[in-house]
């Protein structure tokens, strides 16, 4: 069945077809239409899910916690100040590798008060020890949110949707949603290796004292590095089911390139225009999507960007005090790279707080970057485009 809807639909309806036993509802702009319509679809009985209405996002995130420790299969949404004051809780899902999945409708943190798109609430919660996974279209929503309960069930480990507001969740657009028996088959029924018997509870000592609590973090590292390769396999399977197939990254246009550039989210389709435009006009520009920001796809960047000359990573974040987030992790994972093999990467700070990431902005950071490439001065770590004089 193909539907025209927002991207926060794209969302609810890929909870229902994974069957999601719990939801856990807090409303909060832009991703209140998460939950409305799934509690519509709780009431109507299309979807068989206890809906449990909390009085905050921090007790939306306990109640998935609590849920998921049983065995159950649990869901919540949120954005912005929502998520940060999740920010205690998802060190106890991620620590305790609760294989829960939460859609972040991406949006600027206040002050000042905002509602509008960037990606410094998702970005805040990187240490956390979810799986984040970015979207650039609707289809992709609906798609990475059924693939992410399997892949969080697949390596016990929370994971964390995330889409632009209102570029994606108030958007409409056409959407492919699949056969539930389809879907069934790629995702059956959770079965939890270990639960909590709610029939016969009992009660541990909670403490973990240095002999144990590095061990318990390696095998949450260990547990993210097997993420990454999960992703790929699950990924591989929904392309063979559906026809459609996204990755931990995507190159598109690269080849012969000398200039690539590094977006995630919307930016990527605007980016994908503007690549069109300078290939016909005989300019050697790419693109790199970047989806999988935690575990970070280091080893598919290097292989995707080694040897090429310039990189211009465009960041809709900043980590205030040093500079853009993707750009960060970018230059960190081709350090190692050879000398002959390591690009030089720039870095571009545009769309904060929803402000419009346009043609003209893509062009402007292409051009900054070709004139840096050819300045013996070192560039700023990060340069800001699009900022009023």
């Amino acid at each position: 069945m193909k539907k025209v809807i927002i991207g926060n639909h794209a969302v609810s309806y890929g909870v229902k077809l994974a069957r999601t036993e719990v939801i856990a509802a807090y409303p909060i702009t832009p991703q209140t239409q998460v939950v409305e319509e799934l509690s519509e679809m709780c009431a109507s009985g299309d979807l068989k899910a206890r809906f449990i209405k909390v009085e905050s996002e921090h007790s939306a995130m306990a109640a998935c916690i609590g849920a998921s420790a049983t065995g159950a299969r649990a869901f919540t949404a949120t954005s912005s100040q929502g998520l940060a004051l999740m920010h205690e809780l998802l060190h106890w899902a991620g620590g305790g590798r609760l294989p829960i999945v939460m859609v972040d409708v991406n949006r600027a943190m206040a002050p000042g008060w905002n509602v509008w798109t960037d990606q410094n609430d998702s970005l805040s919660q990187r240490d956390t020890g979810w799986i984040q996974l970015y979207c650039e279209t609707n289809q992709e929503v609906l798609d990475t949110t059924i693939q992410a309960f399997k892949l969080a069930e697949a390596v016990d480990i929370p994971v964390m949707v995330v889409l632009d507001a209102f570029f994606l969740s108030h958007t409409s657009e056409p959407v492919d949603i699949p056969d539930q028996a389809d879907v069934d088959a790629f995702l059956p029924k959770r079965v939890a290796r270990q639960k909590l018997d709610v029939d016969e509870p009992h009660a541990f000592g909670a403490l973990t004292t240095p002999a144990v609590y590095m061990e318990m973090r390696l095998r949450q590292q260990e547990g993210m590095a097997q993420a990454h390769d999960a992703m790929i396999a699950i990924d591989a399977e929904w392309g063979g089911r559906f026809g459609r197939s996204y990755g931990p990254i995507e190159s598109y246009r690269t080849e012969g390139a000398d200039l690539v550039l590094v977006t995630s989210g919307t930016i990527t389709s605007t980016a994908r225009y503007v690549i069109n435009q300078l290939r016909d006009d005989g300019q050697k520009v790419g693109l790199v999507k970047v989806k999988m920001f935690r575990p970070f796809p280091t080893a598919d960047l290097r292989r995707a960007l080694g040897g090429v000359k310039d990189v211009a990573v465009l960041d809709r974040n900043i980590s205030p005090g040093h500079c853009g987030i993707f750009a960060e992790e970018t230059r960190a994972a081709l350090y190692d790279l050879p000398d002959a093999k390591r690009p030089r990467v720039h870095g571009y700070i545009v769309g904060l707080g929803g402000r419009d990431v346009t043609p003209d902005t893509i062009m402007d950071c292409i051009a900054k970057a070709r004139a840096a490439a050819k300045s013996a001065e070192p560039e700023p770590e990060d340069v800001w485009v699009g900022v009023k004089a």
